[in-house]
């Protein structure tokens, strides 16, 4: 059954920056992300605000951060301007995460959501493609301390290079195990660093890199 509530907000989240010299592009997943929330939003006039989140994924495997304006909430927050998305709702971007978790918890941090208070009948839009939205849900109920109710999916489609099954759903039995009773940003983020090396050894020893 389609759901017919409209969210409040979108919180978008990266899927990658493509680099070619000094060159810096959206993957083709981060651009259907930046399409599905331009399409969400041209649908739904209650959308006030659009939150696109990402900054250098790659400073995981010790990659240097690029230049400014080339990261992952810069890029698509000008593709969607581009698109006009700002004739329909305040554009922000968190440019400073690495992760799923430092996208929240920086969008937090950067007072992105301020004035908002999302519940059943006004919810936060999560966009993301399919197989990623079950782990964000999971770490926004934890860093924004939502219940399900409150948090509404806009899947995003194309685009996507399908990861192995088992990283993404390795990564979210880990988050699920290895969140438990930790609340503050603090342990959230020592959390992820141990959950992070673990996963990576994980796919080592199955033979599929990490996504």
């Amino acid at each position: 059954m389609e759901d017919r509530r409209t969210a409040a907000a979108l919180l978008v989240f990266g899927r990658g920056v493509s680099v070619a010299g000094e060159s810096y592009t959206l993957t083709p997943a981060s651009a259907a992300r930046v399409q599905a929330a331009a399409d969400y939003t041209a649908a739904h006039p209650g959308v006030g605000r659009v939150i696109f989140t990402g900054g250098w994924a790659e400073a995981t495997e010790g990659a240097a951060p690029p230049p400014a304006g080339g990261r992952e909430g810069d890029l698509m927050l000008r593709e969607a301007q581009a698109a006009g998305l700002d004739r329909y709702a305040d554009l922000r971007a968190e440019t400073r995460s690495r992760s799923t978790l430092e996208n929240l918890l920086h969008t937090v941090e950067d007072g992105l959501l301020d004035g908002y208070a999302f519940d059943a009948v006004h919810p936060l839009g999560l966009v993301s493609h399919h197989a990623h939205l079950p782990r964000i849900r999971l770490l926004a109920a934890r860093v924004l301390r939502l219940p399900g109710r409150a948090l509404l999916d806009v899947p995003a489609t194309g685009g996507d290079t399908p990861l192995p099954w088992r990283s993404e759903r390795a990564a979210r039995v880990i988050a699920r195990l290895g969140f438990l009773g930790a609340r503050d940003p603090a342990a959230l983020m020592r959390r992820e660093r141990r959950m992070v090396a673990s996963l990576r050894r994980a796919e080592r020893l199955l033979g599929n890199p990490a996504g």
